[in-house]
């Protein structure tokens, strides 16, 4: 008989039921490259002017900006593989304000606050409200949101 599911899984998100109001973390950092805006750009067709031409004329943007979407993408990432890796069920609504650019060579983290935790009615699950704020190398916010997501709980015995 294999008893591994008593064994704890590496990288376990968290559950519901570990969350309070308040509770902050800050993600690590990762630096954005040429290749990944690249990469990002050809994979969801944003070839858009300011991001496939090196010093584009009519942009209001000096440096190489990224599209808000591959900022954002990247600290969900580093959220799915720490807070939600295995508890989380679903996005439910996000609010997201662009505040500054991310370039190419920019260093990007965030901080996320738990805001909500709101145990629904069935299913051992809740509906948790996060905060997170985005900064470049420099501590300047670059981008914050606001994501609802439903978590699982943790088993009944």
């Amino acid at each position: 008989m294999n008893h591994d599911h008593d064994i704890p899984r590496m990288g376990q998100g968290l559950y519901w039921q570990d969350l309070q109001v308040g509770q902050r973390w800050r993600t690590f950092r990762r630096t954005v490259t040429e290749a990944d805006l690249v990469n990002f750009i050809n994979a969801t067709g944003m070839l858009e002017a300011i991001f496939i031409e090196d010093g584009y004329e009519g942009g209001a943007i000096r440096g190489r900006p990224v599209p808000g979407a591959l900022t954002y993408t990247f600290i969900e990432g580093f959220i799915l593989q720490s807070m939600i890796q295995g508890t989380g069920l679903a996005m439910l609504e996000l609010h997201q304000k662009i505040l500054a650019p991310v370039l190419v060579g920019d260093t990007i983290g965030a901080v996320v606050e738990v805001t909500g935790v709101r145990p629904t009615s069935q299913g051992n699950r809740a509906v948790v409200t996060s905060r997170i704020t985005v900064s470049n190398q420099r501590g300047e916010p670059v981008m914050e949101y606001t994501a609802t997501r439903l978590l699982a709980g943790r088993q009944t015995a």
